[in-house]
């Protein structure tokens, strides 16, 4: 048997061996103390983990261990019993930073987790218990973002996907990007479920976890008002930038300093 061969059977031996006592890898190894937290940088709809990647590599350049996690876009309430279970393989402290609608997904999945010392969010939803998607993009005037700007895709028994039209994708959703990379953005897009427009969130971690906010001045998705008021409301320390919806690709610098100040 080829060293290779046998490292990779010791690898699942171990993950086995975790599982069957109830822990995971990653909680088997403790962190050294005086290490960086973990940051987790959760993406939002019509988008996918590779909108984080210039944050993302300021933050791994500075030696912070960085995850980007595939966010399903299936529904709150899944997606953030996902995040959750991501959360609970990882030791130490956490800074959770989301963009959109990643928002309402970490201030559910972080909720009770003593590992997440820190919330960022980025231009994103920030609900209270009970509060939807809907409710808080529509609750100032401003965005662009309606039925009008999307595709709808059934698939399925009863499930749609929304999608953004290209021709209202970079005016809408990424004003400040090159077309170019909207352009590439557009194709990739993820869809989310539309059910999750109205779907109610439940207590929100915010009121137990410092968090962070920064505005975007410019966005045409969730209106600046809305951030400025679930940035106060949750008590955030509030930073503005003008920039579109997708801040963390048009402002990498400024969202990564925020990360960091967070992580503090």
């Amino acid at each position: 048997m080829t060293t290779t061969r046998r490292a990779v059977l010791a690898g699942s031996a171990a993950v086995a061996t975790g599982a069957l006592l109830g822990t995971s890898p990653a909680q088997a190894h403790t962190r050294r103390p005086g290490a960086k937290p973990t940051v987790v940088l959760v993406h939002g709809a019509f988008a996918d983990a590779s909108g984080w990647n210039d944050v993302a590599a300021r933050l791994i350049h500075d030696g912070y261990p960085v995850i980007a996690p595939a966010n399903p876009l299936r529904g709150v309430a899944s997606d953030s019993a996902y995040l959750a279970s991501i959360l609970a393989t990882l030791t130490g402290p956490i800074v959770l930073a989301a963009h959109s609608y990643g928002g309402i997904v970490v201030t559910n999945a972080a909720a009770g987790n003593p590992n997440v010392k820190a919330l960022v969010y980025v231009a994103a939803f920030a609900p209270d218990k009970g509060e939807s998607l809907l409710e808080l993009q529509t609750k100032f005037p401003g965005s662009k973002l309606d039925e009008a700007a999307l595709d709808f895709r059934p698939y399925g028994e009863g499930t749609v996907d929304g999608y953004i039209k290209k021709e209202f994708f970079r005016p809408v959703f990424a004003g400040d990007v090159p077309k170019p990379a909207a352009d590439l953005m557009h194709a990739g897009q993820r869809p989310a479920d539309a059910r999750a427009l109205g779907e109610p969130s439940g207590a929100p971690a915010w009121k137990t976890i410092p968090s962070y906010y920064l505005a975007a001045r410019n966005d045409q998705v969730l209106p600046v008002a809305a951030q400025r008021f679930m940035a106060r409301r949750a008590d955030s320390k509030i930073h503005e930038v003008n920039a579109s919806h997708v801040a963390m690709i048009s402002q990498p610098t400024v969202t990564a300093d925020l990360i960091r100040r967070a992580a503090r």
